[in-house]
C-alpha cells in the first residue's frame, strides 16, 4: 500500500494593484458619482475616498484610493481612459501607483536635525519615499549622506553664482527624476525663477516666531520676550519669502525656567515633526493646492 501525494500547495493570489487618484475643479454636481461609476464600471474596487467642496473658492477636492480588480489594469490605460472624464469636468488630476515612491531631494545648509530625521524615517520605512540625493551649499553632512548610501551633491552659492548653481540643481531633479525638493534647513532663498520651475514641489521648514522675530538667534529673541509657544511651519515654497501655503504646522508650549539653547532644542524637535509630516502626507497624495491654502486629506 502506498501513501498517496500530498496535493500540491495552491498559488497564492496577487494583491490587486492599488492606485491614488487626486483631482480639484469647478464644484457642480455630478462629480463623485462620476468618479465612482467609472471605477466600477473599469473593474476598480475603492478602498477610501475623501472630498472636500470649498465654498469660497468654488472648488472641489478629491482623493481616492481604489485597487485593480482586473489585473490587466495598468496606470496608462486607467489615465487613458479617465481622461474623458477629467475633461468634462476640467479637473486637474493625477493617477499614480501607490507602490511607486516618489523621489526625493533634500537640500540642507548647516543646521543637519531636520535631514538626519528624514534620513532615518526613510531608512526604518516611516516615510513611503526614495531619497535621490543630498545638496548642500556646504560639505558638513556629506558623511551623513555616504552613511545612509545617498549621494551628496556640494553646491556652493553666492551672489554671482546663484544662477549657475540653482541651473546645477535643476539639472540633478531632472537627472534623478525627483518630484519632491525639501529644503531641510537650507539657508538660502529659492530664486522666483526655480519656484516657477518647480510649482507646488519644494517643501520649506522654519519656526513660527515669524514675522515676530526676523533675522538672526530668534530663539535668543524669543526668550529674551518670554513665549510660552515655540512652533514650526512647513510650507510650499512661492516666490514670497516664507508665505507658501502650509501644509503642517507644530506646537510646543514652554516655560520661563528654559535657556535660549533649550529652546532651540525644543524647536529643533518641533521642525523635526512638522516637516516629516508635511512630506509623509505630499508623498502619499494627500495635499492639493487651493489658491494660497491647501488641502490635506490626512
Amino acid at each position: 500500500m502506498t501513501a498517496s501525494s500530498p496535493a500540491p500547495t495552491p498559488a497564492p493570489t496577487p494583491a490587486p494593484e492599488q492606485f491614488i487618484l487626486t483631482l480639484s475643479c469647478p464644484d457642480k454636481p455630478g462629480i463623485v458619482h462620476a468618479v465612482s461609476s467609472y471605477l466600477f464600471m473599469t473593474g476598480c474596487n475603492i478602498e477610501d475616498s475623501q472630498q472636500f467642496g470649498d465654498r469660497h473658492t468654488g472648488l472641489f477636492f478629491m482623493r481616492v484610493h481604489f485597487s485593480a480588480v482586473e489585473p490587466s489594469l495598468t496606470a496608462e490605460k486607467l489615465r487613458a481612459s479617465f481622461t474623458a472624464i477629467g475633461d468634462s469636468f476640467q479637473m486637474d488630476w493625477q493617477l499614480h501607483p501607490t507602490a511607486d515612491r516618489m523621489r526625493v531631494l533634500l537640500m540642507v545648509s548647516r543646521f543637519g536635525h531636520c535631514l538626519n530625521d528624514l534620513l532615518f524615517r526613510t531608512r526604518i520605512g516611516a516615510l513611503p519615499i526614495e531619497i535621490a540625493a543630498v545638496v548642500s551649499n556646504h560639505t558638513d553632512f556629506a558623511e551623513l549622506a555616504a552613511s545612509y548610501d545617498t549621494p551628496f551633491h556640494h553646491i556652493p552659492v553666492t551672489a554671482d553664482t546663484k544662477p549657475e548653481a540653482e541651473a546645477r540643481l535643476l539639472r540633478i531633479v531632472e537627472d534623478e527624476g525627483v518630484e519632491l525638493v525639501v529644503l531641510a534647513r537650507y539657508m538660502q532663498v529659492i530664486s522666483d525663477e526655480l519656484c516657477k520651475r518647480l510649482p507646488g514641489r519644494i517643501i520649506n521648514i522654519h519656526h513660527s516666531f515669524l514675522p515676530s522675530f526676523k533675522g538672526a538667534r530668534p530663539y535668543h529673541q524669543a526668550h529674551d520676550r518670554g513665549v510660552k509657544l515655540i512652533g514650526a511651519t512647513a510650507h510650499y515654497v512661492t516666490a514670497e519669502l516664507d508665505e507658501g501655503p502650509i501644509i503642517e504646522q507644530e506646537v510646543e508650549r514652554v516655560g520661563h525656567e528654559l535657556t535660549p539653547q533649550q529652546l532651540v532644542a525644543v524647536g529643533r524637535d518641533v521642525e523635526c515633526q512638522a516637516l516629516a509630516r508635511a512630506v509623509k502626507w505630499h508623498s502619499e497624495r494627500r495635499v492639493l493646492l487651493n489658491g494660497r491654502r491647501t488641502v490635506v486629506f490626512a
